[in-house]
């Protein structure tokens, strides 16, 4: 049983994404001590898992909702972006996966010159379309109304008919063998195309996917060229990018400069 404080802090946190224990304790006037037994009691049922100075939403079998997901990591999803930006030369081709991630990267190459940008993500469609250098081209399939995300086999045919020179992908789990993993097996088909059909492929991804799970297998890293994230916590899913040699980058935080930690 739940406490009307300890059901508002999950309500929030579903809607948020994520809380912080100074600003819940503000919130409800009680001390942090109070705060962090309610997060503590919270996510020894499951419901949260903590991070440093608060609690996020509980990763399952079934995803966070879009909004929430937005609101998760903003700052290192920013960074990541950026990071990848610097990779993708003016004048480019290039498919761009459904995330939230993903989206951060769209902003971050609003300024590039002379990009066809492929997708399957309406968000990233939007956010590019007002740019006069960049062309985009959206793939046809069902819209998923929770995130704007167009999956579908028609999707995945249209994504078949281009080679481009970068994918970049994001995924909504990542275990420490290197296995990549999300919740929706329209939406891995249509991953999967779009890393077939790519010269080289990025994969963006912040630190909390690999404390989630999820059911689908989209494949393993070692289908992947760079892999761009805010930090790599599992040592063990290191030693799989060295061994198959994919370029691991990690972004500390928005005010650093990105680091090459294997190649």
């Amino acid at each position: 049983m739940l406490s009307d404080r300890q059901s508002q802090i999950l309500d929030l946190a579903r809607r948020q994404g994520r809380v912080q224990v100074d600003e819940l304790s503000q919130r409800f006037e009680v001390s942090v001590q109070t705060i962090r037994k309610d997060l503590n009691d919270l996510c020894d049922g499951r419901l949260l898992s903590r991070i440093h100075g608060g609690a996020v939403v509980s990763f399952g079998a079934e995803n966070v909702g879009y909004d929430a997901r937005r609101l998760i990591a903003a700052g290192e999803k920013a960074a990541i972006g950026r990071a990848v930006a610097d990779l993708v030369p003016n004048g480019a081709s290039l498919t761009i996966n459904i995330g939230t991630t993903t989206e951060a990267v769209a902003t971050a190459l609003s300024r590039h010159q002379g990009l066809m940008v492929v997708t399957n993500n309406i968000n990233v469609a939007t956010t590019l379309r007002p740019c006069p250098e960049i062309e985009v081209v959206i793939a046809g399939g069902t819209v998923r109304r929770s995130d704007g995300g167009i999956v579908g086999e028609a999707a995945v045919d249209f994504i078949q008919q281009f080679r481009v020179d970068f994918a970049v992908i994001g995924v909504s789990a990542i275990e420490a063998d290197g296995t990549l993993l999300d919740y929706d097996y329209r939406e891995v088909r249509v991953a999967q195309a779009i890393i077939a059909n790519a010269r080289h492929t990025i994969l963006v991804s912040d630190a909390t996917k690999f404390e989630r799970t999820a059911s689908v297998r989209i494949g393993n890293i070692r289908e992947i060229g760079t892999f761009v994230t805010d930090h790599c916590p599992v040592e063990e899913f290191r030693q799989v990018c060295k061994a198959a040699q994919v370029r691991l980058i990690e972004v500390a935080s928005r005010d650093k400069t990105p680091s090459i930690t294997s190649d």
